[in-house]
């Protein structure tokens, strides 16, 4: 299993990068790149406890699908998405925000597992991985800047 972490310090209110970071419309604005679509489930606004949504993107030059469900909630401290269908053997992401003064910790831990045996391992170490670095540097980075704007106005 391989885990990913990342901690990113906005300069905003927890409430509002909690709320930022499970809205669907943001996610989608955030890998435009990637051309990810919302194309079941949840597909506009704030997802809840409960709510499953799934996401067609293409990575590798593949129309690849990702079902995901919300099995934790805490109101602006956490929530948690589990993979339910995809190409990965088991994909979780754990969401955590700690108030610091005027600014918020956002802690994102990933752990996902590959199928496919030793080739699956192989094909992580050598691009996985840093795909899935990449990508969520970069949700990272437009959420801290939406959420920093959206707090200036």
């Amino acid at each position: 299993m391989t885990n990913l972490h990342f901690e990113t310090i906005t300069n905003t209110e927890v409430e509002l990068i909690f709320n930022l970071s499970r809205n669907i419309d943001a996610h989608l604005d955030s890998l435009h790149k990637t051309k990810e679509k919302a194309i079941s489930g949840k597909t506009h606004g704030l997802i809840e406890l409960g709510e499953k949504v799934t996401w067609e993107g293409k990575h590798f030059g593949l129309y690849l699908t990702h079902e995901s469900t919300i099995t934790q909630m805490s109101k602006f401290e956490s929530f948690t998405d589990e993979m339910t269908k995809g190409c990965f053997k088991s994909f979780i992401h754990h969401h955590r925000f700690i108030p610091q003064n005027t600014s918020t910790l956002m802690i994102d831990d990933i752990y996902y597992e590959t199928p496919f045996g030793i080739l699956g391992k192989f094909f992580d170490k050598l691009v996985l991985k840093r795909h899935l670095k990449k990508m969520i540097l970069e949700r990272n980075k437009y959420l801290k800047q939406q959420a920093e704007k959206t707090k200036r106005l």
